[in-house]
């Protein structure tokens, strides 16, 4: 089933959509140069999660999944299976799971938690990811695969 139209507020509306990753890069990164480097960064940050060979879901939200012609970024947030061991990880990897540094290294907002640690559950963890700084709701993406 294909991606949903964006409501009259320019969000997709309310609810969480299954994509695979190629779907949300040819939906969402090929309007503007800044989407389509946007589109890069989401790719490179979903490898290196898949990469771990721990990931459990992957839900991507804020302004790159809008019509907003110009986003500021990529928002992420990362389920981790609960054996995802952060003190194990080297390299770029260690970079992905550190708020701060994604933001600075790969340009994206990263979050990120155990399975364990999701707090009611990890679907209402990801229900969470719907809510907007006003307090009103937009859709969200979790990618299943390339």
């Amino acid at each position: 089933m294909p991606l949903p139209e964006f409501n009259k507020n320019g969000d997709l509306p309310q609810g969480i959509y299954y994509a695979k990753l190629k779907e949300v890069l040819d939906r969402f990164g090929k309007e503007s140069a800044s989407r389509k480097t946007l589109a890069l960064r989401l790719e490179r940050i979903y490898q290196i999660a898949v990469s771990t060979g721990h990931l459990a879901r992957f839900i991507v939200f804020g302004s790159f999944i809008t019509e907003k012609s110009h986003p500021n970024d990529v928002d992420a947030f990362i389920l981790m299976d609960d054996d995802f061991d952060f003190s194990k990880v080297k390299g770029e990897i260690k970079l992905l799971f550190d708020h701060n540094l994604a933001q600075s290294h790969f340009g994206c907002s990263v979050f990120w938690v155990r399975r364990c640690a999701a707090l009611d559950g990890e679907d209402q963890t990801i229900k969470y990811w719907q809510i907007k700084r006003d307090g009103k709701y937009r859709g969200i993406i979790e990618i299943s695969g390339e």
